[in-house]
């Protein structure tokens, strides 16, 4: 599976991409409110989890249509109760601010309702990533519970399949 928005090449996951993840998960401004840096081992097997995921888990590789710079990793994932799919990503610090996330996030949402057929989506992020819960909510997604999970305050945001993108309507 490999689509685009107006700017990044949004393609499954693969092998020769490790190098990349594996940066994104020793960046420390990306992994302050994703509970820090994870061993080395921990990024080998949660590599390997996506490469083997079963559908419709899917991990996302997110790079720039003119540069092929890789900027970050977008997932559709069995959420931690396994009733529903979770929206999840990483971005690099250094494409923070451009809206590319944003972007993104609305083209894999559209697609992943879709393609993957599931009737809603959730996300989950710490209530102290301020700008996280604002992305979720400039792509419509209502905040539906505040909870503590991992030591932490979060809140989880849903879309349903029946709402439209509020993305959609800004671009």
């Amino acid at each position: 599976m490999k689509f685009m928005s107006n700017r990044c090449v949004i393609e499954r996951i693969q092998p020769e991409h490790y190098m990349d993840i594996q940066g994104l998960y020793t960046n420390e401004s990306v992994r302050e409110y994703l509970g820090g840096i994870p061993q080395k081992n921990y990024i080998e097997a949660s590599f390997r989890g996506m490469l083997e995921a079963p559908f419709p888990n899917t991990y996302f590789y997110i790079s720039l249509k003119k540069t092929g710079e890789f900027i970050g990793l977008v997932s559709i994932d069995e959420y931690h109760e396994h009733e529903v799919y979770e929206l999840s990503y990483q971005f690099l610090p250094e494409y923070w601010g451009r809206g590319l996330a944003f972007e993104v996030l609305t083209q894999v949402v559209e697609e992943g309702l879709t393609y993957l057929n599931i009737s809603s989506i959730v996300a989950e992020t710490q209530t102290a990533n301020r700008a996280s819960c604002r992305l979720l909510e400039k792509l419509g997604m209502k905040k539906v519970q505040v909870l503590e999970r991992f030591g932490r305050e979060q809140a989880v945001y849903e879309f349903f399949n029946d709402e439209k993108l509020v993305a959609k309507i800004q671009c």
